[in-house]
């Protein structure tokens, strides 16, 4: 790898670190290129662009979760259930709540139209879909991508409710889910 793509992903690294902990509040090119310690005109010589910018940090973020999320469902494709089950375990710690909230940024932004935000979102979106049906042990691919859908829907409901605070009425589904198992 060159010496300037060592550099850009070391900006990318850090770019994420800060959105993560500020959120897109502060996301406008200046303050983005404090945060990495360079000036917004060098921060242009990495990037062609805001859009570029924003789409590296998330494509960054998106990839730690990802990792965090394999890492805490195990090789083996699980059962609908038991896949929420242990994503929500995860994703709505302490620990992933900063991904979630850049999330709900996403989602936020998305529907006040802002088309850069719109296009990230769906493609994330789409990542997460791919990966939960990959993830399922389902009877069937189409039904591993209906699995999949339920999966994200259910997840989705359950971080809206955490941030306004019903954490309780989400993990409460959970805990249903759980007896009706039983």
């Amino acid at each position: 790898m060159s010496k300037a793509l060592d550099r850009r992903a070391d900006l990318v690294d850090r770019l994420a670190d800060h959105v993560l902990a500020h959120g897109f509040t502060s996301a406008s090119l200046r303050p983005l290129a404090k945060a990495a310690g360079i000036s917004d005109r060098m921060l242009l010589y990495y990037f062609k662009d805001k859009a570029e910018v924003i789409a590296a940090i998330l494509e960054c973020i998106a990839a730690r979760m990802t990792a965090a999320m394999s890492a805490a469902t195990g090789s083996k494709r699980l059962p609908l259930n038991e896949l929420r089950q242990r994503l929500s375990a995860i994703l709505f710690a302490e620990a992933l709540w900063p991904y979630m909230c850049v999330w709900l940024e996403i989602i936020g932004l998305t529907a006040r139209g802002d088309p850069l935000f719109r296009g990230i979102g769906e493609a994330i979106g789409r990542g997460f879909l791919a990966w939960g049906a990959a993830q399922l042990a389902s009877a069937s691919p189409a039904a591993a991508e209906t699995e999949a859908a339920q999966l994200l829907v259910s997840l989705e409901g359950m971080m809206v409710l955490t941030s306004i605070g019903l954490g309780d009425v989400a993990r409460r589904s959970l805990d249903a889910e759980v007896d009706s198992e039983a």
